[in-house]
């Protein structure tokens, strides 16, 4: 089993200090399980859309029987164990009786491709899969050993899972990059790394276990482990879960279960606002909503805590980082919506303009070290690229830091527009479309151009049976004072973006499809 001490993200000395301080614990999230069937046993830990909901004493039971019917196949300490399975009870059960069995969960995205599938399974090497019966069929294509998990067994009480299970140091997770473009690299987590994290959040957010969650993001990756996963487990709180994010199905089922927190990417919050059917719903229950993973548009969130009267808050982090800063129920609205949050008091974080340290600027890329961090990638693969050559691990945006420690997200090192030598943030122009009244989501990337080498295109979803076109959406947004060098000079209006498997906009199928507009003549807007 990988070692903390494995990584270029730790020493010995980190370890011991992150130890000393309280962020990483001694405990396991089978051991939460536990002691939530010991303290609160009729309380409801998890339903989903299959109407599958388990107490925690139940969870605990079969989370047991199926660690016992996993060993009985032959799954041993230290195995991989590749999970494809859809965001139901029965997966967070399985993630548990995996660690139980002292094996190591490789998580695959429910939505993931078999292109996607195969890559992964290629890096991570797993022993077997385990897939539920809508993806066992593709799932026994692929050449591993396969499992189909098609239901859960639940004793009276439990009755004893395999001896030596995981420890909160131990890799725990392998999960991938839902990166939109190329094919994905194996990221390598520990529990205590999560553990972090959920301090945090609580902290930020002040949850207890009396919360009822509803994350609507794919449960193996990090947005998505610790909302639907780490953070319920370690509180003991309720967690509903969707088959399918719609806005309507969203909020009808924070209407129905009372929902009080609420976990989604930018994008999912926009679409949210943007379908009259939000309308419909009593939302008032909702206290918080936990988003990132893109830049906020500010006039939907706004309306959104106008609407409901819940708090947005806002972290800054990867995957792969963990989180660097975060907002709090006590901050602004202008810090909450238009800022990360402040940096982390245990994360150490410089800046870099290429191999210099620019942190005394202000400005610059970000790099941390700390308790959030991952392991890296599997393998070490790209670490040159992920870490500096001092042991920091880098982040893909530009960030400005102000004096008060607000970190503000400018761009990524990958997502500007080059025109004429001018770089125009992608986040910036999507921030200023979005405000437009008939715009639920704006994507924005670089169009080729004979001139110029790039000029902005602007993909876009409208709100209902809005109609928009370039001219009018120029006109908008040079009354509210954009300056010109960032309008869009092209504007392609799609009934829906392409979504990664991580629910994220997929900007490299849209770059694909601008090259190819581009160079087949045709305009199919």
């Amino acid at each position: 089993m990988q070692s903390v001490t494995a990584s270029p993200a730790f020493t010995a000395d980190d370890v011991a200090r992150y130890r000393a301080n309280g962020w990483w614990s001694d405990t396991t999230l089978s051991d939460a399980v536990q002691a939530n069937a010991a303290r609160t046993p009729g309380r409801v830990a998890y339903l989903d859309h299959l109407g599958t909901g388990l107490t925690w004493t139940e969870f605990d039971s079969a989370a047991d029987a199926l660690a016992r019917e996993l060993a009985r196949t032959g799954v041993a300490h230290g195995d991989r164990i590749a999970v494809w399975h859809g965001d139901t009870t029965a997966i967070h059960v399985l993630f548990v009786a995996i660690e139980r069995c002292g094996a190591v969960v490789v998580g695959i995205g429910a939505r993931a491709g078999t292109r996607e599938v195969a890559a992964i399974l290629q890096s991570a090497e797993p022993q077997l899969l385990i897939a539920d019966p809508q993806r066992s069929a593709a799932a026994a294509d692929l050449g591993l050993r396969t499992l189909t998990l098609s239901g859960l067994s639940v004793g009276a009480e439990p009755s004893g899972s395999p001896q030596g299970g995981l420890g909160p140091d131990d890799v725990f997770l392998i999960n991938s990059t839902s990166g939109t473009t190329g094919l994905p690299k194996c990221v390598v987590h520990t529990q205590n790394r999560w553990h972090y994290f959920h301090q945090q959040a609580a902290a930020n957010g002040l949850l207890t276990s009396d919360d009822v969650f509803l994350p609507v993001i794919p449960t193996p990756f990090g947005f998505g482990l610790w909302t639907s996963h780490t953070t319920p487990i370690l509180l003991g709180a309720t967690t509903i879960l969707l088959d399918r994010f719609t806005a309507a199905a969203a909020c009808a089922a924070i209407e129905q279960h009372r929902v009080t927190v609420l976990c989604c990417v930018s994008t999912q919050l926009t679409m949210i606002m943007a379908d009259p059917a939000a309308r419909q719903y009593d939302l008032s229950s909702l206290r918080v909503v936990f988003t990132g993973g893109e830049a906020l548009p500010y006039r939907p969130a706004e309306d959104f805590e106008k609407l409901t009267g819940a708090a947005i808050l806002q972290f800054y982090g990867s995957n792969e980082t963990g989180l660097l800063s975060g907002t709090t129920v006590d901050d602004s609205l202008e810090h909450r919506l238009r800022t990360g949050g402040r940096v982390s008091a245990d994360m150490a974080v410089r800046l870099f303009d290429g191999d210099t340290d620019v942190t005394s600027s202000g400005r610059g890329q970000p790099a941390c070290r700390g308790p959030a961090t991952s392991l890296g990638y599997l393998g070490g693969v790209d670490h040159d690229k992920l870490f500096t050559a001092d042991g920091w691990m880098l982040m893909g945006d530009i960030c400005e830091i102000d004096p008060d420690g607000y970190l503000r997200v400018t761009g990524r090192t990958s997502d500007f527009i080059l025109r004429g030598g001018k770089n125009i943030s992608a986040s910036q122009v999507e921030d200023y479309v979005t405000a437009h009244p008939s715009v639920a989501i704006a994507a924005a990337v670089a169009m080729p151009d004979a001139v110029f080498g790039e000029k902005v295109c602007v993909y876009a979803e409208l709100v209902g049976s809005a109609t928009l076109d370039l001219a009018q959406l120029c006109e908008y947004l040079l009354a509210q004072g954009v300056s010109k060098e960032l309008l869009p000079e092209r504007l392609i209006v799609l009934d829906e973006l392409p979504r990664s498997s991580g629910g994220k906009v997929a900007k490299g199928q849209l770059r694909e499809d601008i090259r190819h507009r581009m160079g087949d003549g045709h305009d199919r807007n």
